[in-house]
């Protein structure tokens, strides 16, 4: 439900790539601009202060084009800061034997290594879980401390109004109070955490001090002196210490016979002694304020009183709770070598992030040599840590000098070979952004010789910049008759070559990765300097209708103010805002609401209640961008709307753009004017984060609070996540008619509609679904078709079921889906032309080319049934096609390249059960070959 099926998503980060134009010369080699961010997939327009077409008047060039048109010798791709190895399924597979191989203290690395190595992928659920394995796998509390916070960030907690940085979240993996604990769980990853609110005793602590020195001032039988002051204590209990006060008080020392031991030389206070004595008869120290408490601590480690030690820096430790206490304890940590008080500190100064890289302070602890020194001194300074630090830099500040030094840290911190690859890559990029082209040609060259191959794409671009276009020119021809062609060399090599030979290297690109944006972008500014604008925009249209990202948006913008199709580019500057609320468009310096102002000069502006019949339209019609466009103008009239923040979030996920719907759930959740409707919001963000049973519990709070449509809705979406027993789907079917009961719009009642439908034709139960889906498509609910078209087809209607495919095709204006869904109704010829088109329109949907390669394989062409498989990999290593591909390798006796395959989808999902089977099969075929 919202699709009954879990949608598949991947993180579309949103970043700032256009440059900030030179206004005195055009300057080929100008950097991108400081608000860059990590998974940079645009497209950097640089270059000067561009002349307006002289076709445009010159009050409008000023307006609205007042940077002209973008120009195919200004435009370049970036280096991505990823790892992105030339094999990706055998590199996977490794890291999948390696894994099952290595000891429990080791598997935690190899899943950061997966991490870093998924990246590239952009998927956030991919991501989530390698994070989530490395901190259910991590042993020390250090480690333990840097994935917990790593774990937080990813969810952006930061962003909910009322969330504290140490509000625990209830799950052992993000528990601030379960990082500081040693030790492994291996049954944790979906474990509730122990928090219960600590009942302080401190009256009755106090209560209990007066009393020893009551109870116990009468065995004292020695005493230390503090200036004037003596601190009457037991001679035997001072001794049971350490091994120095024993060999003081009962060794050959004078001491050991004196009654009076002068002490003011040892820099302890009177008070500070006085504790000393009391810890020596109860052994605690939680009743003493945090300075006694500090002075205690160096007191201890001055005479080795190990307890003792442990004692304080566990107390100081528990009272660490904001920025501020770090900031002051971190340093008397490092001083005293107090293990639990840095973690602790770190902790804290972690989960603040992204804030925190703003704190000088903060810095301060993290950045220069000689802090990660001290770090390292005191077991605190890894490769995790300043990899979780130098990822969240980037984000923020791309060219920043602290983004610098913590990749110069990482760097120090790296060990092994992916390590220092990595370090060295992400700083060659960082030095390319800040064009500073010879340090970050050593860099890319360092890490090329650590095994990087992707890094040779960032020396060939540093020395391009350096006016050695031929040399670059060379390096990625030899890069490409060397390995394996991928999208991304010939992409590369495009920026170095010239006339036909550029349009046919990115052409080659395409074909090789289809999701490349660059190619497109290239392709269309080349169109509109042709005069042919039109032919542009059908050139972006192509990207945009399978990966939404700002920048395309904004180019399209661009070319429909271009042609005066002012309705076109508002529609297109509105759904990019909604993506990334912050952009600057032309160069980033024209704010996006700046020119939304601007372009709504020249269309016609509806009422509120226009605008809701225009949602009506739009969502009816699939277009999701135009949906998007409409909700935001919407939000401009009433930005307090908490309904429309969740309508865009809803939208959001269904373009695949997970991270822009998050922040909408948490904008909708913190908008929420009453306590239910808030439980539901949270209930989404659980359960988008992978927490069903949380996001179960939250829907039914809201219910007992409020019967209300979303609830309900919520909580039977969450239910029906599962494979459903008869029982489980008559309570899911009951639940949406509850739903359905409770007052809410068409747009959503249609999709209840639509999902109720969906579990009653899985019930056997197809009249009743035919109504529903009726009823649906009676309140513009275009996606019911699908459902009719289901009932047909299973009553054997099969034409039928083609022609109700056939009326969502013409009604939707995102229709790659139905194309893939019309072909299981029609012959096999009609289904592949439908099945390419759908690869055509969305080349990331993975069914056509399974459905190819079965019917290749059907045909017995096995190596072209196998290639049909490996296009589709090249650019998304898939689940289900890479378990079609091991099957095919079983069946033509090639064990080796199964079970690579099996390990490699493995790595991507450990418990797939159909994969699982196959391995074992083809492992043990692999191991008794005589019996295949």
């Amino acid at each position: 439900m919202r699709g009954l099926k879990l949608v598949e998503r991947f993180k579309s980060t949103q970043v700032h790539a256009l440059n900030p134009p030179d206004t005195t010369v055009v300057n080929t080699t100008a950097s991108s601009s400081t608000s860059s961010k990590l998974g940079n997939h645009r497209v950097k327009f640089i270059g000067s202060k561009l002349k307006s077409n002289k076709a445009f008047s010159v009050s409008r060039a000023k307006t609205l084009l007042p940077f002209g048109l973008p120009r195919t010798d200004l435009l370049e791709p970036p280096i991505e800061p990823h790892l992105k190895p030339i094999q990706l399924v055998e590199t996977l597979a490794d890291l999948y034997r390696r894994f099952k191989a290595c000891s429990e203290s080791g598997k935690s690395l190899i899943c950061i290594e997966q991490y870093s190595v998924l990246s590239s992928l952009c998927d956030p659920k991919l991501l989530r879980r390698c994070l989530r394995a490395a901190r259910q796998h991590a042993f020390d509390v250090h480690s333990k401390v840097v994935l917990s916070a790593w774990l937080r960030y990813e969810r952006r907690e930061d962003e909910l109004d009322g969330v504290s940085p140490m509000d625990c979240s209830r799950f052992i993996l993000e528990c601030p109070k379960a990082a500081l604990v040693s030790g492994y769980d291996p049954n944790s990853i979906y474990d509730h955490c122990k928090c219960y609110q600590e009942c302080t005793k401190s009256t009755d602590a106090q209560i209990y001090k007066g009393e020893e020195f009551l109870t116990l001032e009468e065995d004292s039988d020695v005493s230390f002196c503090v200036g004037n002051e003596e601190i009457n204590c037991v001679r035997f209990k001072i001794a049971a210490l350490s091994s120095p006060f024993k060999a003081m008080l009962y060794g050959s020392f004078m001491e050991s016979k004196s009654y009076k031991i002068d002490f003011s030389r040892n820099d302890i206070s009177v008070e500070g002694m006085r504790a000393v004595d009391l810890y020596s008869r109860i052994r605690r120290v939680d009743s003493f304020s945090p300075e006694i408490v500090l002075e205690l601590l160096s007191f201890a480690n001055r005479f080795c009183c190990e307890e003792m030690k442990s004692a304080c820096d566990i107390h100081l430790a528990s009272l660490v709770s904001s920025m501020e206490d770090a900031l002051d304890l971190i340093e008397y940590g490092l001083e005293e070598r107090a293990n639990a008080l840095i973690a602790s500190c770190l902790q804290v100064l972690l989960r603040e992030l992204p804030s925190s890289l703003y704190n000088p302070e903060v810095m301060k602890i993290f950045c220069s040599f000689e802090a990660r020194e001290r770090l390292a001194s005191a077991g605190h300074a890894s490769f995790l840590l300043y990899y979780f630090l130098s990822q969240v830099a980037m984000e923020e500040n791309m060219v920043s000098n602290a983004t610098l030094m913590l990749l110069e840290r990482l760097r120090e911190c790296a060990t092994e070979k992916w390590q220092k690859a990595l370090a060295l890559h992400q700083l060659g990029c960082v030095l390319l952004e800040r064009q500073e082209y010879g340090s970050a040609q050593c860099c890319f060259e360092a890490a090329s010789e650590a095994g990087h191959v992707y890094s040779l794409a960032g020396m060939a671009r540093c020395r391009y910049k350096q006016g050695q276009q031929y040399s670059a020119y060379r390096l990625m021809s030899s890069l490409i008759s060397e390995y394996k062609a991928v999208g991304w060399m010939y992409q590369e090599r495009s920026l170095y070559n010239v006339g036909k030979e550029k349009i046919v290297d990115l052409d080659t690109a395409t074909e090789l990765d289809p999701t490349l944006p660059f190619p497109y972008k290239y392709r269309a500014v080349s169109k509109v300097e042709e005069k042919q604008t039109r032919a542009a925009i059908s050139e972006i249209d192509r990207i945009i209708g399978f990966k939404l990202a700002p920048d395309c948006l904004e180019l399209r913008a661009w070319f429909f103010i271009a042609i005066e199709d002012y309705g076109s580019a508002l529609r297109d500057i509105r759904a990019l805002l909604t993506l990334e609320p912050n952009y600057k468009m032309f160069h980033e310096q024209v704010r996006g609401d700046t020119l939304i102002e601007l372009l709504n000069h020249k269309v016609q502006q509806g009422s509120q209640a226009d605008c809701w019949m225009q949602l009506y339209d739009r969502w009816s019609s699939v277009d999701d961008i135009g949906s998007l466009s409409v909700i935001h103008q919407m939000l401009v009239n009433d930005p307090g709307k908490s309904l429309l923040r969740f309508r865009q979030s809803l939208l959001l996920l269904r373009l695949n753009c997970q991270k822009a719907a998050m922040r909408c759930l948490r904008l909708a959740r913190n908008l929420s004017t009453s306590e239910h409707e808030k439980l539901v919001y949270e209930g989404w963000i659980l359960y988008d984060t992978g927490h069903r049973e949380e996001a179960l519990a939250r829907a039914e709070k809201s219910i007992l609070i409020q019967r209300s449509f979303e609830a309900f809705f919520l909580k039977a979406y969450t239910l029906a996540d599962s494979s459903l027993d008869p029982e489980s789907s008559s309570y899911v079917i009951q639940l949406l008619e509850e739903a359905l009961r409770c007052p809410s719009d068409g747009l959503r009642k249609g999709q209840a509609l639509n999902n109720l439908g969906t579990i009653l034709v899985d019930c056997g139960k197809l009249d009743q679904a035919a109504t529903c889906y009726m009823n649906a498509l009676e309140i513009k609910h275009t996606r019911a078709h699908q459902g009719l078209a289901r009932i047909y087809f299973l009553r054997n209607q099969r034409k039928a079921a083609y022609d109700e495919m056939s009326k969502l095709i013409e009604k939707a204006h995102n229709n790659a889906s139905a194309y893939e869904k019309r072909s299981e109704y029609s012959d096999r010829e009609m289904a592949k032309n439908d099945l390419n088109m759908a690869t055509k329109l969305d080349p990331l949907r993975t069914y056509p080319y399974r459905y190819r390669a079965a019917v290749l394989m059907d045909d017995q062409k096995e190596t072209e049934a196998v290639e049909e498989l490996t296009k589709a990999i090249a650019f998304k290593p898939d689940l289900q096609i890479l378990n079609l591909r091991a099957a095919f390798y079983e069946s033509m006796g090639d064990m080796k390249s199964a079970l690579c395959d099996c390990e490699a989808a493995l790595c991507l999902e450990p418990n797939h059960i159909d994969t699982l089977d196959l391995y074992n099969r083809a492992r043990d075929r692999a191991i008794n070959p005589q019996e295949i």
